[in-house]
């Protein structure tokens, strides 16, 4: 069966299929099993009927408490899978919200969010929740959802080491990555991001700055894995030694979602 890569909703940004990847040694990601978006607080009717139609078990919400609780997720009344959060506070701070402050403009955004990526792979309520995700993933191999707030900074940190344990080329990590910029409604995207931002900011941030904190750049991801290098050696340690994914964990993670 072919899966669309990304699945076009009007409510939920950024929501798409990361499987399909080939891997090292031969093979490829299953598809179908390994979603992603930006948060649900918005979603349609419809919107929603094709998210069940899913047949989602799992979600990994990556948000803190607080923007669970400003940004609750809207959900159907069929909706059925277990919704999985470590707790802990983030001052209601996405990365791209974080890097907002103060008035802005592009080049600012783009110096700050790169080294709000420096210190991600590390932060206590982010850890906890990858922590679940692995689990999660380890034990079942069955659909799923991660998310954050706009879909792309903790949740495509969360991606990149899923995919690098799982042996996905650079090249095609790298292009997941970097399909936040051109994933669905771009425009729609940026400019609820854009009202959010110029809400929280009272309007001091440029349009410029606005587009380049709704969207990534290989040197966040790339300055991210440098700093997970430096301080474990490789992705691989990092994930065992803060993830709790050991070896049999992998292991179990490729049979679950290697085809």
């Amino acid at each position: 069966m072919t899966f669309p890569r990304v699945l076009p909703l009007s409510g939920v940004h950024n929501f798409r299929d990361y499987g399909g990847y080939a891997v090292s040694g031969g093979g490829q990601v299953k598809q179908g099993l390994l979603w992603r978006s930006a948060h649900h607080e918005g979603a349609s009717d419809d919107d929603l009927q094709q998210i069940d139609a899913l047949g989602l078990e799992t979600v990994v919400d990556l948000r803190g408490d607080d923007e669970r609780a400003t940004h609750p997720c809207r959900r159907s009344s069929a909706f059925r899978a277990k919704v999985l959060f470590a707790g802990g506070t983030t001052a209601g701070l996405a990365p791209h919200l974080a890097a907002a402050s103060g008035g802005i403009d592009a080049a600012t955004a783009r110096a700050r969010l790169t080294e709000t990526y420096r210190a991600m792979p590390w932060r206590p309520a982010l850890v906890g929740t990858m922590q679940l995700y692995f689990t999660a993933l380890a034990d079942s191999a069955t659909p799923s959802l991660i998310h954050c707030v706009a879909g792309k900074d903790r949740t495509g940190l969360s991606v990149a080491v899923l995919h690098i344990l799982l042996g996905v080329h650079d090249d095609d990590i790298m292009q997941d990555y970097l399909l936040t910029n051109e994933a669905g409604n771009i425009d729609a995207r940026i400019a609820q991001g854009g009202a959010h931002l110029r809400q929280r900011y009272e309007g001091t941030i440029s349009d410029d700055a606005i587009r380049t904190l709704m969207g990534v750049d290989a040197d966040y991801l790339n300055t991210a894995l440098a700093e997970i290098r430096k301080k474990h050696g490789s992705v691989s340690e990092y994930a065992e030694a803060v993830l709790g994914v050991n070896a049999a964990k992998r292991q179990a993670l490729v049979q679950n979602f290697i085809q």
